[in-house]
This record gives structure tokens, C-alpha cells and sequence, in this order.
């Protein structure tokens, strides 16, 4: 692949653990505060998956606009960054990003599993880079909102160990976005193709409030220890926290892996939605907080 495609709002876009939506968001503030043990039952779970991310190396930025990126800086301690809203299990824990540098490792994350399969094509790593560099500036504007909606990145970042810090590039393993909306008029699903006047308008009244998550993937070196289940667990009570009655989100069709993993969180598949995302292959699964 020569080209790297740069899609809009509402268009899916591949991701390991389902699709990927670009919406541009303001950030969640929550005020409730979860902790998990590494007993409990979520961290029991793992995600069978049949994608593997290849160990993840994380380049630098080469770009001035960038500068003020930096790569060596060592991870915060939660105590340091006071953050009330994060779920701790086992050796990690996921909260919303707050760094740059966290912002800049989810976004190499997502380049890593856009061309996981595809290490073989001639100039993959810099299509990989090009990619990293537009969702980080992407991502940066969806987090920063618009029309008094909401997005936020929600990382899982390893702990220290035994008071040794590793850089913020080498803590971060996990990430998802999460975006809070209003259904369109005449909408009882999200991108419903409904007949809707010409000049259509957001309802914020009533139960039309929802959750979104997209861009879902977990770094290959820490498969298997329930992060992308607790991350979906932390994604749909902050959803919740904000008003959102609903969480839905799209996976493809031939993604088996994907979907069991959100079925066993309590989500399934919206029957009517089914019809209309025949084209793109997708289901849309829901999610009732």
C-alpha cells in the first residue's frame, strides 16, 4: 500500500479489536474512583485474539512542530499525576492520558496494528510513522472538543517496579478512545440512515446520550492479562459517570476474536443496524449501562 488513506467522521477504520470512528470530542472528567486487585475477576480474563501487534519500538518525531515532545521522559507515579479516575489491576493501570508522550505511544500503537500484518510492504515503517504523526495531531483535536461533545484517550500504563521508572514510551501498552454523544433526530442507533429534514438537529433531551469506544489495541508484549477487558470496563463506567445509558461500538464482521471479547463484557449485536453496515461489513454491538 503506497498511500495512506485519511478517512472522516463515521467512516470505520481497521483496529484489532474491532473498528476505528474519528470524532472530535472534549475530554471526560469523572468523579468516581475504581481499584481491582489482582485477584478479581476481571483480570482473570483474557482475550483470545488471532492478531498479534509486533513488539512495538516507538519512533521519534522528527517534525519541529513537535518539538516539545520528550521522548526520554520517565513515567509519571499515579501519585504524582493525583488522577481520581483510574481502574488499578494487577501490575497496571488505565486512566485517561494525560501526557503528550502518552498521547504520541497510543498513536504508534494504532500505526502498529493498521500494518500488522503487513510488515512486508515496501516502506512500511514509514507509512507507519506518517499514520502515527496525523492520529496523534487527530487525536490531540478530538480530545480538545467541539459542539459540547466529549472524547477522551484512555491509556493502560505498566506500574513501576520495585521503584524503577521506565520511560512513558515503554509504559504505556494499551488504548481505546471513548466519545460521549447525542443521537440525531429521528436516530435509535448511532449513523442511523433515517428520513430527516434537510437541517437536522441534535437531541438533548430524553435517553439519546451515549458512549462510543473505537481504536482499541493492546501492545503485543502484553497480551493475554485482561488489559483490554478492564479498559472496556473503565471506558463503560466512566460512559456511565457522564450520563451515557448506552456504549456501543463497531467490529467487523470476520473479527470472531473481537467480537466473543465483547460479548463476554456484556455487550450484543443491534439487530437493526445489521442491514445498513452490510457494505462495510461490520456489526454494531451494544452495550445497556
Amino acid at each position: 500500500m503506497s498511500t495512506i488513506a485519511i478517512h472522516g467522521p463515521g467512516i470505520p477504520r481497521n483496529s484489532c479489536y474491532g473498528t476505528r470512528i474519528h470524532h472530535k470530542f472534549q475530554r471526560i472528567s469523572a468523579s468516581w474512583t475504581m481499584k481491582m486487585n489482582s485477584n478479581s475477576s476481571q483480570t482473570r480474563k483474557r482475550e483470545e485474539l488471532s492478531i498479534e501487534l509486533q513488539k512495538h519500538t516507538i519512533p521519534q518525531l522528527e517534525t519541529a512542530s513537535h518539538s516539545s515532545l520528550q521522548f526520554d521522559r520517565l513515567q509519571p507515579s499515579e501519585q504524582e499525576l493525583i488522577q481520581e479516575n483510574r481502574l488499578e489491576f494487577g501490575q497496571f493501570v488505565s486512566r485517561e492520558a494525560v501526557l503528550d508522550e502518552e498521547f504520541w505511544t497510543a498513536a504508534w500503537l494504532r500505526a502498529e496494528s493498521q500494518w500488522e500484518n503487513r510488515t512486508n510492504e515496501r516502506y512500511v515503517d514509514n507509512h507507519k510513522r506518517k499514520f502515527a504523526e496525523q492520529e496523534f495531531n487527530a487525536l490531540k483535536r478530538r480530545c480538545k472538543g467541539i459542539f459540547g461533545q466529549k472524547c477522551t484517550c484512555i491509556v493502560t500504563v505498566k506500574k513501576e517496579e520495585r521503584n524503577v521508572k521506565h520511560t512513558v514510551l515503554k509504559s504505556v501498552v494499551g488504548t481505546l478512545d471513548l466519545s460521549i454523544q447525542y443521537l440525531l433526530h429521528g436516530e435509535t442507533f448511532p449513523q442511523e440512515r433515517v428520513k430527516a429534514p434537510l437541517f437536522c438537529s441534535v437531541k438533548r433531551t430524553g435517553k439519546t446520550q451515549y458512549g462510543y469506544i473505537a481504536n482499541l489495541c493492546v501492545a503485543k508484549s502484553a497480551r493475554r492479562q485482561g488489559i483490554a477487558s478492564n479498559m472496556l470496563h473503565f471506558a463503560i463506567e466512566s460512559a456511565k459517570s457522564n450520563g451515557a445509558e448506552q456504549v456501543f461500538v463497531h467490529v467487523y464482521r470476520n473479527n470472531r476474536p473481537a467480537q466473543e471479547l465483547y460479548q463476554k463484557m456484556g455487550f450484543e449485536m443491534v439487530e437493526m443496524a445489521s442491514p445498513q453496515l452490510s457494505e462495510e461489513q461490520t456489526y454494531l454491538l451494544c452495550f445497556n449501562t
